[in-house]
This record gives C-alpha cells, sequence and structure tokens, in this order.
C-alpha cells in the first residue's frame, strides 16, 4: 500500500473518514493540547533526494499541495472533464429516491456508490453521519482519543470540499450528526427512499454499523402506492469500491488469499486488471423535492469548536489540504507540474519536505481520492512522458494497499489481537512511562524523537520513519505494538483500518507472513537516510548547532536515552540478519 505514502495507515474499526475528534469523555485539557497541534500554510519546499540521502533544508510549513486556490481548481476541473460522458443514461426502470451514504469515500469521481445510485434512480440524497462514536469515541484498548485535532480538521475540509463539489454537479450533501443506524432510516422514511447506497467496509466497527443500518432500514415501511397497495422497505446496497483492484477480480478467494504478498502481486499482476473510473454524467441532479424540511434541512458541516477541538498554527512541517481538490491538485502537481513521478523509486525513503514522496496517503485513507484514478494517471503519464521502475514503483505501493484491505476481510479481527494473525505467543511490556517518551518524542534517540514530533505536530510521518519508531517501540523498548498502533489511529491523518494494523503486525512480528520481522538500526538508518542531521535538527533544533555528524550522534548534548539498543552499530552481523534485503519489504508498508 503506499503503505504510508500511498497507503493509509490504522487500525481498529472506525474509518479515518468521519469528523474525527475523538476524544471520549472530552479528554484531560493536556492531551487536548497535545493533539492540537500544527496548522499552516506556506510555500512548499521541493526535495530531491537521491542516495545517499541528502535531504533540503526546510524551513516554514508547505501546504500540500502547493498550488493555489484558482490552479487547484482547474487540475480537479479537468479531472473531472476527462471523467464527464454526456452520453451517459439512467437505468429504464429508474425512478424513486436513493440515499447515498458517504463513509470514508469522500469523493464524486469515480465513486461507483454515487454513480449506481444515480442511473437507478430519479432523485439522489447524498448523506454524511457526524458519529459520535468516531468523534467522542475512544481507541479499543489504551483508549487514546480516537481521532485528533488535526485529522479531524483535515475531515472538516474533506465533507466541505466534498459539498461543493455535489452542488456544482445538482446536488448537495446532507449533513447529520449521530449514529447512521438510527439517522439513515429517518431520512429513507422521510425521503420514501427504496435504496440506501454506500462503501462496503472490512473490520469490525464499520461492518456492526452496517448491521444495525439494514436492521433498521427493515422497520421501515415504504408505501408504494398504485393498484396493489405494497408496501416495501428499503434496502441497504453496499458496493466494494476501497481498492485499485477490485474484489471480483481476484485470481482467488479472499479466503485463500497469499499469506506473502509477492505471491499476491504477482498473481494480480497477471491474472487480473484494474477497472476503469466510472464515468460521471453531466449532471447528477435532481436532489429529492419533498421530505427534507421534515427532517431539518440540510445541516451544516461542523467545526472544530463545535466538537470541542482546536489547533494552533506550526511554522514546522507539513500541512495537507483535505478534500477531493486538493486531491487531484496533488496528482497534477507531483506527476504532472513538479514531474516528480519518474524519480518517485529514489526519492521515496526520505523523511524531509514534501516532495521525496507522493503524499496520497491522506487522500487515499479519506476516500477524496480514487486508487483507481492514481493507476490511470501513471498509465497516462508514462505514454505520455516515461515509464520506468519508479512509475511502477507507485502501483506496486498501491497493490500493497489493497493486499492490506484484503487481508482484513480474510483474517477479521485477529489483524487487532495480540498475537496477530498467526497468534504469535509473545511478552510485551506496556510500561506507560517508557510509552509517553515514545509517544512525545523524549527517548534520547534523535531520530526517533524527530519522527514522533513531526507525527505529532502534522499527522504525517514518513514511510522510512513509520518503520524506525515502530521498531524502534516494539523491539528496543518492548513495548506492546498495539500501544503504538492505536496512538497512530489518533493522530495520523491518513489512519485506516486495515492499513495501520495491517503495518503494525507486519513491524511487530506478528503479521501473517513471518518473514516480514526485522530489526531497524538507529545509528545505520540515521546514517543513510539522514547522513547531516538536517532532518533531526528541523525538528530538534538545540541540535542545530552540533557538527552535522553529531546531530544524529549528540551524546551529553541531548537528553538520555531511556532504553539502550538491542543492537547498535558495533553488532553488524546481528543487524544484517533482521535487514536481509533480498526483496522488497517494508514494515511500514508505504503510503506515499
Amino acid at each position: 500500500m503506499l503503505h504510508h505514502h500511498l497507503l493509509s495507515s490504522s487500525a481498529s474499526a472506525f474509518p479515518p473518514a468521519a469528523q474525527s475528534l475523538l476524544l471520549l469523555p472530552r479528554p484531560a485539557a493536556s492531551l487536548r493540547a497535545l493533539l492540537a497541534m500544527s496548522y499552516a500554510a506556506s510555500t512548499s519546499t521541493s526535495s530531491s533526494i537521491s542516495r545517499p540521502f541528502r535531504p533540503p533544508r526546510a524551513v516554514l510549513a508547505a501546504a500540500v499541495p502547493s498550488l493555489g486556490a484558482e490552479e487547484t481548481a482547474a487540475a480537479a476541473e479537468e479531472a473531472f472533464r476527462r471523467h464527464i460522458s454526456p452520453g451517459i443514461r439512467r437505468g429504464g426502470g429508474a425512478g424513486g429516491v436513493s440515499v447515498v451514504w458517504f463513509r470514508s469515500d469522500l469523493r464524486v469521481l469515480d465513486n461507483e456508490a454515487l454513480a449506481r445510485a444515480w442511473a437507478a434512480s430519479g432523485a439522489v440524497l447524498p448523506v454524511y453521519c457526524v458519529d459520535p462514536r468516531v468523534l467522542a469515541g475512544a481507541t479499543h484498548r489504551f483508549g487514546f482519543p480516537k481521532t485528533g485535532a488535526l485529522r479531524a480538521q483535515f475531515l472538516i475540509e474533506c465533507l466541505g470540499d466534498l459539498k461543493q463539489n455535489l452542488q456544482k454537479r445538482g446536488l448537495d450533501l446532507l449533513v447529520r450528526h449521530g449514529k447512521p443506524e438510527d439517522i439513515l432510516p429517518e431520512i429513507a422514511k422521510a425521503v420514501s427512499a427504496h435504496t440506501v447506497y454506500a462503501h462496503k467496509e472490512t473490520c469490525s466497527e464499520e461492518l456492526l454499523v452496517e448491521h444495525l443500518v439494514r436492521r433498521g432500514l427493515e422497520k421501515v415501511i415504504i408505501p408504494q402506492g398504485g393498484a396493489s397497495n405494497k408496501s416495501l422497505s428499503p434496502k441497504l446496497q453496499l458496493i466494494w469500491g476501497a481498492t485499485m483492484y477490485h474484489i471480483d477480480d481476484l485470481p482467488f478467494p479472499v479466503s485463500n488469499l497469499p499469506d506473502v504478498y509477492t505471491q499476491f502481486r504477482k498473481a494480480v499482476e497477471s491474472k487480473s486488471s484494474v477497472r476503469s473510473c466510472s464515468k460521471l454524467p453531466p449532471s447528477l441532479g435532481p436532489a429529492p423535492s419533498s421530505g427534507l424540511d421534515e427532517i431539518g434541512g440540510w445541516g451544516s458541516i461542523p467545526t472544530l469548536e463545535s466538537l470541542g477541538l482546536s489547533v494552533t498554527k506550526s511554522e514546522k512541517g507539513m500541512r495537507f489540504v483535505g478534500g477531493e481538490s486538493a486531491a487531484l491538485g496533488r496528482v497534477h502537481e507531483y506527476f504532472w507540474k513538479n514531474d516528480q513521478l519518474k524519480v518517485y523509486k529514489e526519492t521515496r525513503n526520505g523523511m524531509l519536505g514534501p516532495d521525496y514522496s507522493t503524499k496520497f496517503s491522506p487522500w487515499l485513507a479519506s476516500g477524496s481520492l480514487s486508487p483507481r484514478y492514481v493507476c490511470e494517471e501513471v498509465r497516462r503519464y508514462e505514454k505520455q512522458r516515461v515509464a520506468n521502475d519508479s512509475t511502477y514503483w507507485v502501483l506496486f505501493e498501491l497493490i500493497w494497499r489493497d493486499y492490506f484491505r484484503f487481508l482484513s476481510e480474510k483474517y477479521g479481527n485477529s489483524i487487532f489481537h495480540l498475537g496477530g494473525p498467526r497468534k504469535v505467543a509473545s511478552k510485551w511490556s506496556q510500561d506507560q512511562a517508557l510509552f509517553e517518551s515514545w509517544k512525545d518524542g523524549r527517548t534520547g534517540y534523535p531520530l526517533i524523537d524527530a519522527n514522533m514530533k513531526e507525527l505529532l505536530a502534522t499527522g504525517f510521518m514518513s514511510n522510512r520513519g513509520r518503520q524506525i519508531v515502530c521498531s524502534f517501540l516494539v523491539r528496543d523498548m518492548g513495548i506492546d505494538w498495539r500501544m503504538g498502533a492505536e496512538w497512530f489511529e489518533t493522530c495520523l491523518l491518513d489512519y485506516d483500518p486495515a492499513s495501520n494494523y495491517g503495518n503494525w503486525t507486519y513491524g511487530a512480528g506478528v503479521g501473517n507472513d513471518p518473514r516480514e520481522d526485522r530489526y531497524f538500526s538507529i545509528p545505520k538508518q540515521a546514517k543513510t537516510y539522514d547522513p547531516d542531521g538536517e532532518y533531526v535538527a528541523y525538528w530538534l533544533p538545540e541540535l542545530r548547532s552540533l557538527a552535522k555528524e553529531r546531530r544524529n550522534f549528540p551524546g551529553a548534548s541531548y537528553i538520555k536515552q531511556v532504553v539502550p539498543l538491542k543492537f547498535d552499530g558495533g553488532h553488524q552481523r546481528k543487524d544484517q540478519q533482521f535487514n536481509r534485503q533480498t526483496r522488497p519489504k517494508n514494515i511500514y508498508r508505504r503510503q506515499k
């Protein structure tokens, strides 16, 4: 999955798509302050990283994408233009009203649930439910806020942009605060909807909500009129649409999904094909002509303040702009304007700046960006510019993203269990003081601390950084990997259950593939990926005055190390045993 830069991340069962702020009872002020970080925009800093990595010196916060509003809108409209087909007609028997329940699919382009609802109905009502279990809930085991303020702000922006894009095409977005199983039956009854369309999820919390919604709809009676005077209940129609390869096109049933990624990848590449993006009619309207007043009109998108959250401007790191338009703008910027797709494989292991990787993962996780659209753009780039290892590697990472989603379908809740899908028996510590030092970036290891501070400030961390901090937490600290996974669930903009927990089970050595069990030597990683200490000096300015070669190894010039390394630079043989590079594999699959 672009595991990180393309993919999406995190676990448990509630998707990142919901005005997620998740603060169960409202958390203490100290926790709120800790979550309420970074928010800023400035000019973007482009980074070109070659081996050995020499990260650029970033100064101010960078907006992602860095395009202005007009350029972003133009890129988005051009993408829509290529996917509009004036000849599309509704089905012959189309009539009545359909509801489209938006979840982690906050887009109009290549949204099959929306397209099917339009084709099967005379009117369409898009709905988003601000679910309190997501916005005011806690993570499953350790009680962290289910959604931090940064992801909540990103979601708010996604919803605002979705509303605008629907309005441009003859519809609107109805926003209601409450549980979907309470809201959707009420709405279906008010507008006499025959079907509620939605994209299918794979993890337990989302599946439970689907079950409850279906049960609630079964209790709704919609009179059909006519001579027969029949009454029917609205149906819930779930559609697969989160992956690049459709589940029905796999060369095997999900129950037979290979436990080794390479076997899965080779099978789908040779025996399956990626479906084209669905085409759009020039207009998706009309919306229902009656019933909305009965349920209080269109409602309003919440603000951070209404959710009890706030973010403060940060002068550092990246500030991701939420929404489908920003997502399409980022694809345009990275692929076409800056022409960076052709060097993606060489730069993808960077850590500093917006352009060492695609940064698509927040939009993929919220469903603001279709993975099939990314695939189409890669193919178009290969035809018009160049096809090389880098263009392929973006698809390679998207296949990883697919793989984790299919694994969550195959293995269910075991991806959240301590022993993972393989039920590995291990002893883990839940030492709170050690975990807090990791979470807050106070371990005494600059490379770990810088990455954790970036996560707090921006809601993002590089693929390389995620691998390193995961390895440190589980290998060097011996801490329960689920604590790290749940903290990522709180903080990451690109959180999604399958990718986050899939990545963490791999990193902890409890994933379905026993070969994905690696140790990341901090000295080795620092020398390879931050040789001049630019990254750590950026996030830990107290190290800036040190000589470049000392920034990652500051000794007494920095805080005391909380634990010794399991293998330091003097244990090269043992280190190499943990880091066999015989095939592509990242414990934290890249998210782009």
